[in-house]
């Protein structure tokens, strides 16, 4: 019993062997272009489907957000339309824009690059609209200096952030607005599944997100329950998006979040003044108009119509910060496994087909073909149900994947090493054997 199970553990081994080599191999891309259908649902997630097409009920309107429209307003345009805003008392004001000359090559600003610098009314009326509005939480970027990405390298670790300017920002609470994407620049397609609750900078100050933030000023309890939480890494709890006239995004979860279009939001007659009062308010930009097709900062979300292959973007940054406002204050988070403990599900199943395969081959060597293949595709379809309906029922992301890799590959894996690699090890074993004897044998 003792060999079976040593056999056992050295194929499985092989098998995540071989799993570990072909990840490397695909790290250079080197496939991609005899795999067009692979490459295109390389992005997606099993799990995508429980968010969009399992959900158990329909999820609610949010009633503590409204999400207002700052289009492409200039300075001067944005603090009448964010002073008219504060007039109605809302309870917290998010902010997702920079207001700073970024643009300019090395720091050095002039009327060229950045000419609303130079518009000195705009910019103090833009001051004075943000200090006198109440609790206004505005956007950072977290930035790497050049020196840190020369000695640490492209990771995630931050020693500086980008602000608004001063004289308008004053002393506003700020948050960082980076979002967990897979894309290299802002103009890449950017799938946004994952968010980071808090940052700790080089200096070992931490960091809020700008939507931990905004959920901290309105409701500090459930925001430091969330935060004992402690995990360095959220999903997002997607509930719904603004009104989609272009059905990007699922329909049945438009309308989750009140709108204001930039001009309505500056005249009441358009909206009832209710949709302000006491609640948290984002501006933020969702196109010149509702019926606008820009992708700038907007992102592909599990909600997205077409889960699989690539696809449109479907949400923009502002509506995703809500829906992580709302995950935090509604207390509705997901959990996940550790990837201590993926890896430890997809050894231990790994070692059981391995044995079990072992089995057969002894007992009924002629059924393993078949036998193998109905398996491993049983075991697979178990995987993925389990997967998206233990997100369904329990809001737990059971993250399988390395699971279902060792599935797939553990039978030709193993057909190998039975008939190759063992061979091989049996020969230098017996050769060993054979060398020890005749040492003895010369010896006596």
């Amino acid at each position: 019993m003792k060999k079976f199970w040593i056999d056992s553990l050295i194929a499985t081994l092989f098998v995540f062997g071989v799993l570990w080599s072909l990840k490397q191999v695909a790290q250079f891309n080197v496939f991609n272009v005899f795999d067009p259908i692979g490459k295109a649902l390389g992005d997606m997630e099993i799990t995508d489907i429980a968010f969009s097409k399992l959900r158990l009920e329909q999820p609610p309107v949010d009633n503590d957000i409204t999400i207002i429209n700052m289009s492409t307003l200039t300075r001067g345009e944005f603090a009448q339309q964010l002073a008219y805003i504060a007039s109605l008392k809302p309870r917290v004001i998010g902010i997702d824009s920079f207001f700073d000359c970024a643009g300019c090559a090395g720091g050095a600003i002039d009327s060229l690059c950045c000419p609303m610098a130079y518009d000195t009314l705009a910019n103090m009326s833009l001051g004075f609209a943000i200090s006198n509005a109440g609790n206004v939480v505005m956007v950072t970027k977290l930035l790497q200096s050049d020196s840190l990405l020369e000695a640490a390298g492209d990771i995630d670790l931050y020693d500086s952030l980008e602000h608004t300017d001063e004289m308008i920002r004053g002393n506003v609470f700020e948050g960082f607005a980076n979002l967990d994407t897979d894309a290299n620049d802002q103009e890449d397609l950017k799938i946004c599944r994952r968010f980071n609750p808090s940052i700790m900078m080089v200096d070992g100050t931490r960091e809020l997100a700008f939507s931990v933030k905004i959920a901290m000023l309105y409701d500090s309890a459930k925001t430091k329950r969330f935060l004992e939480r402690n995990k360095s890494s959220e999903v997002i709890n997607y509930r719904g998006n603004v009104p989609d006239v272009f059905h990007a995004s699922d329909p049945q979860f438009a309308n989750r979040y009140a709108y204001l279009d930039w001009d309505q939001a500056m005249d009441s007659s358009t909206f009832l003044t209710e949709l302000i009062k006491d609640r948290i308010v984002l501006f933020g930009f969702m196109g010149q108009t509702m019926e606008d097709t820009s992708w700038d900062d907007k992102f592909i979300t599990p909600l997205n119509k077409d889960y699989a292959g690539k696809t449109r973007p479907d949400m923009y940054g502002v509506v995703v910060h809500a829906n992580i406002i709302s995950m935090i204050l509604g207390e509705d988070y997901i959990n996940e496994l550790s990837p201590w403990q993926e890896y430890v599900i997809a050894f231990l199943v790994c070692l059981l087909n391995v044995a079990l395969f072992i089995m057969i081959t002894r007992k009924i060597p002629l059924w393993f073909d078949g036998l193998s293949i109905i398996l491993q595709l049983v075991q697979i379809l178990i995987c993925t149900v389990l997967m998206l309906y233990f997100l369904k029922w329990f809001n737990f992301k059971l993250n399988l994947t390395l699971t279902l890799a060792a599935l797939a590959l553990v039978g030709t894996c193993f057909e190998l090493y039975n008939g190759f690699i063992r061979e091989i090890l049996k020969r230098i074993k017996n050769s060993r054997l054979f060398t020890k004897k005749k040492k003895e044998v010369l010896n006596s």
